[in-house]
């Protein structure tokens, strides 16, 4: 087990919460891993930060975009250009435990998965534990329709996954419709219940205004799924209605 992890991370405004999220990753247990750094803001004042944060670790790469393209085109352009053999996702406020990438792997390849998610934790800005959601099983493509549990920072899959396939131009639900295009493949979403990685709750990720979350779902099942208009709109409610009831029950932000 010493496949090289391509860990891709995109950079925008995230300087209070990156030191945590890179030295989470610097200090994995598992070291064959090369760090892709999307840094997507014409602002460069975070810059001198970032490069203090890594401390000359030579595995490491910073990219940069010509102006902020969001994070679908940031973890695209990481992926075209990512050497391992796996993947690995981490937004920059989101963090790991130390022992995440080899026991995920090890999951992986005892079973034969290809793709696999954990378990997380809920934090709020006080590090403050607030909920928690559970990985369960193999989930399946019309289990998917009805609700996304899959925290993108603790995904990993095989790099060649994504040979045909990429996060789409969406401000939300972009991995969402990734998931549902690997689902549809009959590849298996592997739920490993290890409590790997931690969210966090910021400003920026609650603030996508509730119009263009419901917009963005009903793109997910009209436009890229494909379902009528119809379907299309009671998939929408049922997908509010599940992050409603784990909103009261997990403390879990909606959608």
């Amino acid at each position: 087990m010493n496949s090289l992890v391509s860990v891709i991370m995109p950079y925008y405004d995230k300087k209070d919460y990156f030191f945590e999220s890179i030295n989470s990753v610097l200090n994995q247990t598992y070291t064959n891993l090369e760090i892709i750094i999307i840094y997507d803001d014409e602002n460069k004042n975070d810059l001198e930060h970032i490069k203090n944060c890594i401390k000359n670790d030579t595995r490491v790469k910073i990219i940069f975009n010509d102006s902020n393209k969001g994070v679908s085109y940031s973890r695209n352009k990481a992926i075209s250009i990512a050497q391992g053999k796996y993947i690995a996702f981490l937004d920059c406020d989101d963090y790991w435990e130390t022992n995440k990438i080899e026991e995920q792997l090890y999951f992986m390849l005892n079973h034969g998965y290809d793709f696999s998610h954990t378990t997380y934790q809920i934090i709020n800005y006080d590090r403050k534990i607030v909920g928690k959601i559970r990985a369960q099983g193999i989930i399946r493509y019309k289990e998917l329709l009805k609700s996304c549990d899959i925290g993108l920072s603790s995904v990993i899959l095989k790099r060649i996954l994504l040979n045909d396939m990429e996060f789409p131009e969406l401000k939300t639900k972009e991995d969402y419709v990734l998931w549902l295009g690997l689902a549809k493949k009959s590849v298996n979403l592997a739920g490993l219940d290890k409590s790997l990685m931690f969210w966090r709750q910021t400003p920026n990720s609650l603030s996508s205004p509730i119009l263009q979350k419901l917009k963005d779902a009903f793109r997910v099942y009209y436009l890229y799924e494909k379902k009528n208009f119809f379907y299309s709109i009671f998939c929408v409610i049922r997908l509010s209605v599940y992050a409603l009831f784990k909103k009261i029950n997990l403390y879990s932000p909606i959608f």
